[in-house]
């Protein structure tokens, strides 16, 4: 009986896992790429995430700074990493099946900092960089961005943030190119009892990424919550995504659980593709 058993546990497990790759695969033709933002696992090291993202069936991460890279690595994660170590980096990413395409949230203080982030995200092959620039940066990381075809997705912290309301970023990109847009973080917006749906609306064509998180309540000091159970009404966001004819990163971004996010960020997984 307990071969038995075990043998309906690994059947099951494989039917998961061949529905997960059949939604992943799904996703992918429609331009969206699911992906972890690894603070959702800044409990753990980088190498302790890729072995969850591995089990998660993710596929993409966005970076953050500051993560312990673990096992065999030493320091942490960070743009001005030497180039051997980037190596080891990639090497060991894609051992568990997994792409770096996007980093953040960065926040650069000159133009020193800004050619070795860029640099960074060329050599690693990243495609989006998820930062907060002052204003007056944007001239130079225009050219940087252009020269390197990788974009810039402007994230909305909360208030004092410069960003924190779309109307505030839609006014500042007006005048710049397709290389900057926004990093979406719905559940940020509702913080600030902002509608997602209508902020998306004012960024409409300008979103590069999304933070996609729900949140318990519509308060500044709210808890992230599983997917659809919560205030951000994460299907109305996927909705309004399909209108616009989104393509690009989409990042799970969970803060609560610190110490065991995995059965809520599957549970994440699970109803993104439900109702994708």
């Amino acid at each position: 009986m307990k071969n038995l058993a075990a043998v309906v546990s690994l059947l099951l497990l494989l039917s998961f896992s061949f529905r997960l790759q059949a939604q992943s695969e799904k996703a992918e033709k429609m331009g969206w790429l699911l992906s972890a933002q690894t603070y959702s696992f800044r409990a753990f090291s980088f190498t302790e995430t890729l072995e969850k993202m591995q089990k998660l069936g993710l596929k993409y991460a966005e970076v953050y700074f500051g993560q312990r890279l673990g096992g065999n690595l030493k320091g942490n994660m960070d743009y001005k990493m030497d180039a051997a170590t980037r190596l080891q980096v990639l090497k060991l990413a894609k051992s568990k099946g997994v792409k770096i395409i996007a980093c953040g949230v960065v926040v650069c203080d000159n133009t020193k900092e800004w050619d070795q982030l860029f640099d960074f995200a060329k050599a690693m092959g990243i495609k989006v960089i998820t930062c907060e620039p002052k204003l007056d940066q944007f001239t130079y990381i225009e050219k940087l961005a252009a020269n390197n075809h990788i974009d810039i997705a402007i994230h909305n912290h909360p208030r004092p943030s410069t960003y924190w309301n779309p109307d505030a970023l839609a006014d500042a990109l007006k005048s710049q190119s397709s290389h900057f847009g926004s990093c979406a973080d719905v559940g940020h917006w509702k913080r600030m009892g902002i509608d997602p749906v209508e902020a998306l609306k004012k960024l409409d064509g300008r979103i590069r990424s999304l933070h996609l998180k729900d949140i318990e309540k519509d308060v500044p000091d709210s808890h992230d919550t599983i997917w659809g159970t919560g205030v951000c009404n994460v299907k109305a966001v996927i909705k309004e995504l399909k209108r616009q004819n989104f393509k690009g990163v989409i990042s799970i971004e969970y803060e609560s659980n610190e110490k065991n996010p995995d059965p809520d960020i599957q549970q994440c997984i699970n109803y993104f593709y439900q109702i994708i």
